[in-house]
């Protein structure tokens, strides 16, 4: 199949959209990096809590995108068996996607500060963040990948980054179940207040 699914021009035009692959990867590194550091506090989690199916089977989703991702941008050829055949400017839709996502993602890193984790544990000093996204709702960052995923396959017009990447959201999903729990047993009433103005994903309109 035809890796870029844009005819003649594929090969010539392909390397554009690997291009913004790697400058919103990098985009995204520089701004999610600085933030993991600082919330770094030497404390140990207990990650034993996420469950160690879902845990290893989630990591292993994740390998499995970021593999298939790099492989495209190094050789598109090599993921050209995923490929779709998408116009240009159905490709180009991912780039608006994708901004959004690395912009929601900062703002969210931004103001969930030192509780960042990367699974369900809260910290021993957790807070309960309700300023910027988390004012509308619960689990902005995962409302980011639900951008992300969908927007680098549109770049790279790839059906296998879009199944991979719907797979790993399914999975981002059904951890929160796990973090509410977490965050019930430590705010109580005021976990619950919050939950009922706020939605999991997407705002709620309704009181």
């Amino acid at each position: 199949p035809d890796p870029a699914g844009q005819g003649g021009h594929a090969m010539n035009n392909e390397w554009m959209f690997r291009v913004a692959l790697v400058v919103g990867l990098l985009t995204l590194l520089s701004v999610g990096l600085p933030h993991r550091l600082r919330a770094r506090t030497g404390e140990r989690l207990d990650r034993r809590q996420e469950g160690l199916v879902p845990a290893i089977t989630l990591r292993l989703v994740g390998l499995g995108y970021w593999l298939g991702l790099l492989c495209y941008i190094i050789r598109p050829e090599w993921m050209a068996w995923g490929a779709v055949p998408l116009t240009a400017a159905v490709r180009w839709m991912g780039a608006p996607l994708l901004v959004t996502a690395i912009c929601l993602a900062g703002w969210t890193l931004r103001h969930l500060g030192p509780n960042l984790t990367d699974t369900v544990v809260t910290r021993q000093r957790h807070t309960l963040i309700t300023s910027g996204p988390y004012r509308f709702i619960r689990h902005p960052f995962y409302a980011s990948a639900a951008l992300f995923f969908p927007a680098n396959a549109l770049l790279a017009a790839n059906v296998f980054l879009l199944v991979i990447g719907v797979t790993a959201f399914g999975l981002l999903i059904n951890r929160t179940r796990r973090e509410e729990a977490n965050l019930l047993a430590r705010f109580g009433d005021e976990y619950r207040r919050y939950q009922k103005r706020t939605g999991r994903i997407l705002p709620r309109f309704t009181r």
